[in-house]
C-alpha cells in the first residue's frame, strides 16, 4: 500500500504516446525537408552541365568562327553522355555591323517530365582562332 506521503514516478500512457507523435512528426518533416534538398541538387547539377555544354559550343563557334560554323551546318545536337539527355541549339544573327554577331545557344533538357532550359548569349566578331592561327595574325 501507498502512503500519504508517496509521490507517483515515471511518464503516464498519454504523455507517452502524445511524445512519441511530437518525435515522429519531427522525423518525417526532416525526411521532406532532406528530400527536397536532394532534388534541388540533382536540379543544380543539370544546370551546371547545360552551362558547362553552353560554354562548350560558344567557344567552338569562337574557335571556328561565325562565318565558318555556319557554313558547317552544327546548328543542333544532342549530348547523351549524362544521365539526362540534353539538346543544343545555336541560333546566329548579324548584328548589322561588320562582322559582329549576336551568338545564343541554348540547352534544353527534360526532368520528370518537365522541361527546362539555359539560354546563353553573346556577341562574336566573324573571324574565329582557327583562321587567324592559320594567317599568324593575333586578335
Amino acid at each position: 500500500m501507498k502512503g500519504v506521503g508517496a509521490t507517483k514516478r515515471g511518464f503516464t500512457l498519454v504523455e507517452t504516446i502524445v511524445a512519441s507523435v511530437i518525435l515522429c512528426g519531427s522525423v518525417l518533416a526532416l525526411a521532406a525537408i532532406s528530400t527536397r534538398c536532394l532534388g534541388r541538387t540533382r536540379l543544380n547539377r543539370q544546370y551546371e552541365v547545360a552551362a558547362a555544354l553552353a560554354e562548350k559550343q560558344l567557344s567552338m563557334v569562337d574557335f571556328m568562327g561565325v562565318e565558318e560554323f555556319i557554313q558547317t551546318g552544327q546548328s543542333a545536337g544532342e549530348s547523351d553522355e549524362f544521365d539526362v539527355a540534353y539538346r543544343w541549339q545555336v541560333d546566329v544573327q548579324s548584328e548589322g555591323v561588320d562582322y559582329l554577331y549576336l551568338v545564343t545557344v541554348t540547352v534544353t533538357w527534360a526532368e520528370r517530365g518537365k522541361i527546362h532550359s539555359l539560354s546563353v548569349d553573346t556577341r562574336l566578331n566573324g573571324t574565329g582562332m582557327l583562321a587567324l592561327m592559320e594567317t599568324g595574325e593575333s586578335r
